[in-house]
């Protein structure tokens, strides 16, 4: 965020200028970073699978424990979206600052009643 100085000339006062990059992901990146993971996750399944029938020994039940697994965790990925943590600013929580009314020249008080 980048902070600017208002117009009033009083540059105690300052606003705070949302940045873009503060926002969240747009709903289609998300989604595509969604698929993306989940693609991967079951190419790999893929791989062990085929991996079952080629190798021997423990490693076929190394293979076949991660082909049953990484549905779960491919479901459980895609479904985490991405990240909250920024927060976006909304007009709603802006606060509008008013300037102090400027005090009157001296010797120019205005007595009550008068004019």
């Amino acid at each position: 965020m980048r902070i600017a100085p208002q117009n009033s000339g009083i540059m105690a006062k300052q606003q705070v200028i949302a940045s873009i990059t503060a926002l969240p992901r747009s709903p289609q990146d998300d989604r595509r970073r969604r698929m993306t993971r989940y693609l991967i996750t079951m190419g790999i399944r893929l791989i062990c699978i085929v991996l079952c029938f080629v190798v021997q020994g423990w490693w076929v039940a190394v293979f076949a424990v991660g082909a049953i697994v990484l549905p779960y965790l491919a479901v459980v990925l895609a479904n985490v979206g991405h990240d909250r943590e920024a927060t976006v600013l909304r007009p709603g929580s802006i606060v509008r600052v008013v300037p102090p009314p400027t005090a009157a020249p001296h010797g120019a008080e205005s007595r009550p009643g008068e004019q």
